[in-house]
């Protein structure tokens, strides 16, 4: 295949020669000639003949001349497509979540970008906080949600809540009267439920460690993820301890504070440097979300 720039300068030498026809020589001349000698070495053959009055084109230098035109095309349409393409390419943005209920929180911040940005795919990554932070670093998300204790060391991290560490369990389990509960009380409680892996803030790990511990097998279980929790919880069939995203609970959950726990810092976590306009409205829009007000459905029940 012969190059572009061969082809550029073929045509060129073209136009050059029926322009300058019948005029004296001149640099501009000597240039072209030297161009049209090192092509015609190149390629073995004559491409123009040549009188001290007129150049034309030889019956190859005809054929050379359709190929050339078609690369130059060729290459003019390609650059149109290009930009063509740029200017409707979707954009990628992954977020990386450890749980449904902060894909459940996210929905209204990914309805505002969607007008934002006509453009905008969200790329929507579901797993471990491990996994997450792997994603991160090799940028197929730029933003994941996390606790400020499983934030990856080198990225950036913004907080957008305080959380309270919780109990919650269905209504009628006998824990949802409770006002607080001590660490000692969930300790004799009845069914516990937990996620493995165990991931999570220090302070929650550390209360799910002081409950499991000494307890029987058949009153811990350990489950695949948040949903599996959440389904046992709700249905009566367990209790469970957890950081209180409260927006994103499912109703019919009661949330009662621990005692001796401190809250635990939650926000967003990206890579340092990363910087672009769909990252920055996405954090915007999340800490306009968790700096709006809870609409209380009553005083331990957890709601949207």
């Amino acid at each position: 295949m012969f190059e572009y720039h061969t082809a550029g300068m073929f045509h060129g030498s073209i136009e050059f020669s029926e322009l300058f026809q019948g005029r004296r020589a001149s640099a501009a001349d000597s240039a072209v000639s030297h161009q049209i000698n090192s092509l015609e070495d190149e390629l073995g053959v004559k491409l123009f003949h040549r009188t001290s009055k007129r150049v034309r084109l030889t019956q190859a230098g005809h054929l050379f001349s359709q190929y050339a035109q078609e690369i130059l095309s060729l290459s003019h349409l390609s650059k149109e497509r290009l930009k063509e393409s740029r200017q409707t390419s979707v954009i990628p943005f992954g977020i990386g979540c450890h749980s449904f209920l902060e894909l459940e929180r996210i929905k209204p911040v990914l309805k505002q970008l969607r007008v934002d940005f006509p453009l905008l795919l969200p790329a929507l990554r579901l797993v471990s906080s491990a996994s997450l932070e792997n994603l991160l670093e090799d940028g197929e998300v730029q933003v994941m949600l996390t606790f400020q204790d499983n934030s990856p060391k080198r990225a950036v991290y913004r907080e957008l809540s305080q959380q309270r560490i919780v109990c919650i369990c269905a209504e009628c389990h006998p824990f949802a009267s409770h006002e607080v509960l001590s660490a000692q009380q969930l300790r004799t409680g009845e069914r516990f439920a937990a996620c493995l892996p165990h991931s999570g803030p220090h302070p929650l790990l550390e209360l799910q460690s002081r409950i499991i511990t000494g307890r029987a097998p058949d009153q811990t279980c350990f489950c695949d993820g948040q949903e599996t929790l959440y389904t046992l919880v709700e249905t009566g069939y367990a209790f469970a301890v957890t950081a209180d995203l409260s927006r994103s609970v499912r109703p019919g959950i009661c949330s009662i504070p621990v005692l001796g726990y401190p809250p635990v810092s939650y926000g967003l976590a990206y890579r340092t440097g990363e910087d672009h306009p769909v990252l920055r409205s996405f954090v915007s829009a999340m800490e306009l979300l968790f700096v709006a007000p809870i609409s209380s459905p009553g005083p331990h029940t957890q709601a949207e």
